[in-house]
């Protein structure tokens, strides 16, 4: 009788777990056929070899290809080191626009940064990159113990 009893639970459990499973999930809204849509000209920008403290800056332009006015609410990069600047207002239809990300230059070695847009576009967010590589600025050549002032008399 144990045996009925410890079975016929296991059964019943494993039916309640397999029920609990199902949940309802709500129709999907369709898509805006006249959302905005942000088109860049670039996505990535290669700044090459720069010098440490150099100004390193670019500016990623694109234009709202889509029927309805294109509003940025963020726009945020990978690192404290890079700053984007993103328009405030709102791109019209068929309008441009420039996002300015300003790298801060004074760290040696490679980068790589991402810089992630959202937007009200359907085809939010949006990632932009830069990268490339701050060197330190050459330095004077010196002799040790010779006054360098004095070196061609």
């Amino acid at each position: 009788m144990k045996k009925i009893i410890i079975i016929s639970g296991f059964f019943l459990f494993g039916w309640l777990f397999a029920n609990a499973q199902q949940v309802a999930t709500p129709p999907a809204t369709p898509p805006n056929p006249n959302a905005p849509e942000i088109t860049f000209n670039e996505l990535s920008y290669d700044f090459k070899t720069l010098q440490k403290g150099e100004e390193c800056v670019h500016e990623f332009k694109f234009r709202n290809t889509g029927k309805e006015p294109l509003i940025i609410s963020n726009c945020q990069s990978s690192c404290g080191c890079t700053a984007p600047t993103c328009p405030k207002e709102p791109i019209a239809a068929g309008g441009t626009g420039i996002i300015k990300v300003k790298y801060d230059s004074n760290r040696i070695g490679a980068f790589s940064k991402t810089i992630t847009i959202t937007s009200n576009a359907k085809n939010s967010p949006s990632v932009l990159s830069i990268k490339g590589n701050v060197e330190s600025p050459p330095q004077e050549e010196t002799f040790p113990g010779k006054n360098n002032a004095g070196m061609g008399q």
